[in-house]
């Protein structure tokens, strides 16, 4: 007994409350240029080879009578995310972990058509578990509302185990938004920092909803949106030797960035001809302040409810 009571203070965290804000001592309090330091592009370069999860995902051509569904239905989880991110006061990261859970779910699982509680269900469950994982503060599963069905907490914690058990509790990966000013400095120096980190995070939101993030790897999205912000009208050659400031990236990373900026650059046109279309602005505290990353398929499965669709929860009643 008394040796267990001697090993006690062994285990406890020695760090005092100035340990926390480490992490923000390279970034200005005025959120300007930040310098990118030796070790800041270390953990960079850390956080790129660790993103091995984000792989290209294999056509299979059996599901294609389901993506016309499954693209509106994801679209309308993508809106009920980034709005419920918003009333709850979310971090942008924590909306994008969501969304990532929500795509690597059905890489080896499926929906039957129709089934639209079901996706609703899931994103409930995708949001919840990205918020413990990143927010200091979580809600109760009881405040978050779906307008069509009433999803009782219980309902919700078993979406949430078939999530993690889906995903082999490997929830913790980088988000496009841990990049951002390490990407700014590199490619654009001082030029325009804060402006340019704000209308990348505008792309990345406004992306979102049209590529699978799962098949696209965070530090790419990330490179590209910075890249169109900065000039959506580069030259492949100007890319090249952009990105050539990326000393991991080989000449696959490199096409896949061009593909990205491809992509990007209707929305970064969309962006300066309609500056309030994409009603994503945001405080750049929430933005710059999103640093705090942790480390971290076969044959699909099709998705049976835990207790059988006779349990599915009823279309709320709206009385007149």
């Amino acid at each position: 007994m008394e040796d267990s009571e001697n090993l006690l203070p062994s285990l406890l965290c020695r760090e005092d409350e100035s340990c926390l804000n480490e992490q923000y001592h390279h970034k200005d309090e005025n959120l300007g240029f930040c310098f990118v330091s030796e070790s800041d592009s270390e953990y960079i370069e850390m956080l790129i080879q660790k993103e091995a999860v984000f792989q290209s995902i294999a056509d299979n051509p059996s599901e294609k009578s389901e993506r016309s569904w499954l693209k509106c239905a994801r679209g309308d989880a993508v809106k009920w995310i980034l709005e419920t991110r918003a009333l709850f006061g979310f971090h942008f990261r924590t909306a994008y972990l969501s969304l990532i859970y929500f795509d690597r779910f059905f890489s080896t699982r499926s929906i039957d058509n129709g089934k639209l509680w079901a996706i609703r269900l899931l994103s409930v469950a995708c949001l919840s578990l990205a918020a413990k994982m990143e927010e200091c503060e979580v809600p109760a599963l009881s405040e978050y509302h779906v307008e069509e069905y009433n999803f009782e907490g219980n309902v919700i914690q078993r979406m949430e185990l078939l999530v993690l058990n889906t995903l082999e509790w490997k929830m913790s990966c980088a988000t496009p938004f841990a990049y951002l000013n390490y990407f700014t400095a590199k490619f654009c120096g001082e030029f325009r920092h804060k402006e340019l980190v704000t209308r990348a995070v505008e792309l990345i939101l406004a992306v979102m909803e049209e590529i699978n993030v799962v098949e696209h790897r965070p530090s790419i999205i990330a490179a590209a949106a910075v890249l169109a912000a900065y000039d959506y009208q580069l030259t492949r050659k100007r890319l090249e030797i952009k990105m050539n400031a990326v000393p991991s990236w080989g000449s696959l990373e490199k096409e896949h960035a061009l593909s990205c900026y491809g992509l990007l650059k209707s929305k970064t046109a969309r962006l300066i001809i309609y500056p309030d279309s994409l009603s994503t602005r945001s405080s750049l505290i929430d933005v710059l302040d999103d640093s705090t990353i942790t480390s971290s398929v076969g044959k699909k499965r099709r998705l049976s409810y835990i207790d059988g669709d006779q349990h599915c929860p009823l279309p709320k009643i709206h009385k007149s």
